[in-house]
């Protein structure tokens, strides 16, 4: 590992920029359905939300690229013998990922949705250690993970009413493979940010993970309507810049640090979502529940576990 880079494996390092990350990603629920009032799209109208997904992306790959080139004063191209890199990360990235993730969320309840979406931690922590071999699985990994997840679940299940969970292929099982590929594109970030700088692999996947998206939307009959209104369109470039900053500086944090050191963080990002819904939303009456309290110290709880310092053998 660099030494002019020890800074970012530090704890109050990795708890910033990944709560900076979380805080982000979580802003993007109450973004996106304000996005689609202002755009006039149907929420259940799939083709419609994943072309303005691949509008979003596509813009995110340009203002990732535009910042890295302002800031390095010279334009960041795609490294030699990067371009399979790419292709590879953008699919599992961002063309895989949100596809599964949209049409699964047409024919599952939102709360199922959100439970499954959010194993994309325990997922990164396993197959980081048992498929990858980069770090070995602990108990204290495990269980951070379950108290995680269990915050999730817990956050997700109203108190006093009946949850009734299904599995169809359609619905539940794409859900589960939009996350289990988030989990392998953070894997195929660490690997290929040994060769490539993270960034540039970053903004590129993104260009072309949205581009794909927005080419194949067109062609199946995906459309957005024009808005005279400037407040839609800045709103867009802040979506944008959402997955811009999050999805750089989440790669920068798994490039110098173990998988599960960063993942574990990932269950705070539907907590910011429900925090930010209560206050851009008006849904304040979900927010203030004691389920939601419940939720916040398991998910805090696991973090901890998951981070402190212990001797501890790995699980064979």
């Amino acid at each position: 590992m660099e030494k002019k880079n020890n800074w970012i494996t530090s704890l109050p390092a990795v708890f910033l920029l990944a709560m900076l990350s979380c805080f982000l990603w979580g802003s993007a629920t109450p973004s996106i359905k304000i996005g689609y009032q202002m755009f006039g799209i149907d929420s259940s109208e799939t083709l419609d939300i994943i072309l303005f997904a691949g509008i979003r992306f596509f813009l995110a790959g340009i203002l990732v690229i535009l910042f890295q080139s302002v800031a390095t004063k010279k334009f960041i191209k795609p490294e030699k013998g990067s371009i399979p890199s790419i292709f590879k990360l953008a699919l599992a990235q961002t063309i895989i990922q949100y596809f599964c993730f949209y049409v699964g969320l047409a024919h599952t309840s939102g709360v199922t949705g959100t439970i499954i979406s959010g194993a994309s931690g325990f997922f990164s922590i396993l197959l980081a250690s048992l498929l990858f071999k980069y770090e070995k699985l602990t108990g204290a990994k495990i269980l951070g993970c379950v108290l995680g997840l269990g915050g999730i679940i817990i956050m997700n299940v109203t108190p006093g009413e009946a949850t009734a969970f299904s599995f169809t292929f359609l619905g539940e099982g794409l859900v589960l493979l939009s996350t289990v590929s988030l989990a392998i594109s953070g894997i195929i970030v660490k690997k290929y940010s040994r060769r490539f700088n993270v960034v540039m692999l970053s903004g590129y996947q993104f260009i072309f993970g949205g581009l794909v998206m927005i080419i194949v939307s067109l062609i199946l009959g995906g459309r957005i309507s024009l808005t005279p209104h400037l407040s839609a369109y800045i709103l867009m470039l802040y979506m944008a810049l959402i997955s811009a900053v999050a999805y750089s500086v989440w790669g920068t944090l798994l490039k110098y640090n173990d998988v599960s050191k960063v993942t574990i963080f990932s269950f705070m990002t539907p907590l910011f979502g429900v925090l930010l819904s209560a206050i851009f939303l008006g849904e304040k009456d979900e927010a203030i529940q004691l389920n939601k309290l419940l939720s916040l110290i398991l998910v805090c709880l696991g973090i901890y576990i998951v981070n402190r310092k212990h001797k501890e053998k790995a699980i064979s």
